[in-house]
């Protein structure tokens, strides 16, 4: 296969991997995040403490990231075929990379909000802020780093899926390497699609490393703000009433 043959194939399946890398990526966190923060929130000692709901909780998350992505992928051909219309093709692809993403993701949400100073919350609580304001003030500003992080191994783990997903006609450049670099034995093909991949994941994961990067010195730079700041001490009253 020549170069311009390689290249007439790539651009489309490539295409077809950001479409589904970055929609499941979107569902997933929409989803994902809430749900991490709720396993905060209802655990032992959390601002909402509730065994029942926690437990229940943990356990259909636990469950879900113990099936292995090809057996979810095949279990779940009815579903999303019902939902999206078809079961091959990137659309159909972006199904079940969302459910096996969704639970992965919120204990990598819950990990980061856990690390949170409890001093902080004490603080907000001792002054009426309700458990949202906690929350949306303190608990996900404060997590934002290892949220960016967690997006960021998420996005990564994402692209691997997506290209087992083309074992069984997912689209996108694990389809490319199927039929033509196993079933057509075009081994070169196949390395440079494996190079490609390569070259995706370590941009994502320098984008990913700067922006945490970025968050983690802000947040010591307004920390060492409040600290020496006369009014610091003290969080604004009014600030967390609002």
């Amino acid at each position: 296969m020549t170069w311009d043959q390689m290249q007439e194939l790539m651009g489309p399946a490539t295409q077809e991997t950001f479409q589904m890398v970055g929609v499941s990526t979107a569902v997933t966190v929409l989803l994902g995040l809430p749900l991490g923060v709720l396993l905060v929130l209802t655990d032992k000692g959390g601002l909402l403490a509730n065994q029942v709901v926690n437990k229940a909780v943990g356990f259909v998350v636990n469950l879900a990231r113990s099936v292995p992505f090809i057996i979810l992928m095949i279990a779940l051909i009815s579903f999303t075929r019902w939902l999206v219309g078809t079961s091959i093709g990137w659309q159909a692809a972006t199904v079940p990379l969302t459910i096996g993403a969704i639970p992965f993701f919120a204990r990598l949400v819950e990990t980061s909000v856990r690390e949170v100073d409890r001093g902080l919350v004490e603080a907000v609580q001792s002054m009426g802020g309700s458990t949202w304001t906690i929350v949306r003030k303190t608990l996900l500003p404060e997590a934002l780093p290892g949220i960016v992080a967690s997006v960021t191994t998420t996005v990564i783990t994402l692209i691997s899926y997506s290209a087992m997903a083309g074992t069984v006609g997912g689209g996108g450049l694990g389809t490319l390497a199927v039929n033509y670099g196993y079933q057509r034995f075009e081994t070169a093909f196949m390395w440079v699609i494996v190079a490609e991949l390569v070259i995706i994941v370590t941009a994502v994961q320098l984008i990913g490393d700067l922006a945490v990067g970025r968050l983690t010195h802000r947040g010591r730079t307004g920390g060492r703000t409040r600290l020496t700041g006369r009014t610091a001490t003290t969080p604004d009253k009014d600030a967390v009433a609002s």
